[in-house]
């Protein structure tokens, strides 16, 4: 098997259950600890406040960065707003899509995207998707961080950004497995370290800060196996000065799984 036997750790959360399964099936040892949670904004006045001016269609274009991210907008959109509005509402602008998930959700809608943003969808392709458009009224849903690179290059352009943020991430509830990662990690008892979105980054550091053992975690994670679901993720790993030893041909969790699995061991070999 590709793994053959190596202990690796994945931060996954909503599909832990499935990133075992992979680890399984690849002959690895997985130790699943989610790191991160995601909670409604107590206040969706934001929200609120961008409802009112999309129905009075002062924007010109928005851009979707998450499906599950649209989908939420358009359920706290809708505790005020006739269900099926914001849909309505979007059909009327210039819709700009930011991969594949947040694509199902306007096909579900019936809403045609005006531009879908190749892979690896990161902010740098949202703008280069970008060049040349006209519109300069522009709202970007965000998705649990703030998006500065994209929200910078728009306003660079002479656009009128609004930043609309309905949900964040968080901790998990139970963080005991998430520190039982962290002690594993200083203890050496992974090989493979798995991050499938960027608020792993933080959240794991977070948690070694908090029991003083951030230095060691990042001495570990330079003699261990750092996979990194794709650009953006690895962005954030060099953010955290925090190294990167392999990303997937598609920032999907599958591939970074499969591919991983049969060249971890060489990886592996070099940095120990």
């Amino acid at each position: 098997m590709p793994f053959d036997g190596l202990r690796v750790l994945s931060l996954e959360s909503r599909r832990c259950r499935e990133m075992e399964r992979l680890i399984r099936a690849c002959g690895g040892e997985p130790f699943v600890a989610p790191s991160m949670r995601e909670i409604s904004l107590a206040e969706n006045s934001g929200a609120f406040a961008f409802a009112e001016r999309l129905f009075s269609r002062q924007f010109e274009m928005m851009i979707l960065l998450t499906g599950v991210g649209t989908r939420l907008l358009a359920q706290v959109i809708e505790t005020r707003y006739p269900a099926g509005s914001f849909a309505s509402a979007l059909s009327g602008l210039t819709t700009v899509v930011r991969g594949s998930k947040p694509l199902a959700v306007l096909r579900e809608w019936n809403v045609p995207p005006s531009v879908v943003v190749p892979e690896p969808n990161t902010w740098r392709e949202i703008l280069s998707a970008l060049d040349g458009r006209p519109e300069r009224k522009i709202a970007v849903q965000e998705y649990g961080r703030d998006n500065p690179e994209l929200i910078d290059g728009l306003r660079r352009r002479g656009a009128e950004v609004t930043p609309v943020s309905v949900y964040r991430w968080d901790l998990p509830e139970d963080t005991a497995p998430l520190r039982k990662a962290v002690g594993g990690l200083c203890e050496g008892r992974f090989d493979v370290v798995l991050f499938t979105t960027s608020i792993q980054v933080p959240h794991l550091l977070k948690i070694a800060a908090e029991m003083g053992l951030e230095e060691a975690v990042r001495a570990a994670l330079k003699r261990t196996v750092v996979g990194s679901v794709g650009p953006t993720t690895s962005e954030t790993l060099a953010d955290y000065d925090l190294p990167r030893d392999f990303e997937p041909s598609h920032p999907k969790m599958g591939f970074l799984v499969n591919e991983i699995s049969g060249a971890a061991a060489e990886i592996l070999a070099r940095k120990r």
